[in-house]
């Protein structure tokens, strides 16, 4: 997008929300009838805080200097969603704010669906720090969590036997890991939740220790990964990582066999787990 056009739809896009807000919405009184719907500039300008003549020149277009905090209170006066407000950063020329974590913490039907839409293949659900959400009944069967409660998948990969013992290449997989962990930190902010995972694993292993100070970033891509099960023998399965855009909260983790052999271990063991009554 050309800085012209990015000013352009900045224009456009203030006008056509000032116009969907009225007076009252706005906490103003209704007063006499107006030529023009929504608010008018000025009263945008009072509102959020800003000086009348700078807002006019935000709606037009010029080049002129602002700031994220004076584009939220923008945003607050125009009662724009999240993600409108993101795209006001974007038009105006910054970088958007992270996105707002969703209230309800709780997953859907539709990403039950997406799960259980998946089988035979396995495919799981972890929160922003990796630590295990759901999982459909091939997922829990490959990954040993019929009968243990996962917990964190990075802590689990480094720390738990089991977890580990799946993994043919463990030593050639380990950065990859780290590597993906870090770019997903970056993706959403470092906080208190990614100092805790990465505290714990520094204590309680060397390898993570040694492998995290490579200071490796790399964006969740398609990973062929072998694995072991000592049921059905070898799978040779590509893994990835898919956000879903109105859950950034949490992120979908789908295995799909490589080659045919592993298609039909994978069929077997999905069969092979008891379903809920």
């Amino acid at each position: 997008m050309t800085t012209t056009v990015r000013r352009t739809e900045l224009s456009e896009f203030l006008r056509a929300h000032r116009a969907a807000v009225s007076p009252t919405d706005a906490g103003l009184p209704a007063g006499p009838r107006r030529r023009t719907p929504g608010l008018r500039r000025e009263e945008v300008a009072v509102l959020a805080g800003v000086g009348v003549s700078w807002y006019q020149w935000l709606e037009q277009g010029r080049d002129i200097t602002v700031s994220g905090q004076v584009l939220d209170a923008v945003a607050r006066v125009l009662r724009l969603t999240d993600p409108e407000r993101r795209h006001l950063y974007v038009l105006a020329g910054l970088n958007p704010p992270l996105p707002t974590e969703p209230a309800e913490q709780t997953l859907g039907a539709d990403i039950t669906r997406l799960l259980d839409g998946w089988l035979p293949n396995p495919a799981h659900v972890v929160d922003r720090y990796w630590n295990f959400v759901a999982a459909n009944a091939s997922a829990r069967a490959l990954f040993g969590w019929e009968h243990t409660i996962a917990g964190n998948c990075l802590v689990d990969f480094f720390t738990d036997a089991l977890y580990r013992a799946r993994y043919r290449h463990w030593e050639r997989v380990a950065p990859t890991v780290l590597a993906h962990y870090r770019h997903e930190m970056t993706l959403h902010g470092p906080d208190d939740g990614y100092t805790a995972v990465l505290a714990d694993l520094a204590e309680r292993s060397t390898e993570f220790a040694e492998l995290w100070s490579r200071q490796e970033v790399q964006p969740p891509n398609p990973t062929v990964k072998t694995l072991l099960h000592p049921r059905v023998g070898e799978l040779v399965v590509e893994g990835r990582m898919l956000h879903l855009p109105d859950r950034p909260d949490v992120a979908l983790v789908l295995h799909t066999p490589r080659n045919a052999e592993s298609a039909a271990r994978i069929a077997e063991l999905t069969h092979s787990v008891p379903q809920p009554a």
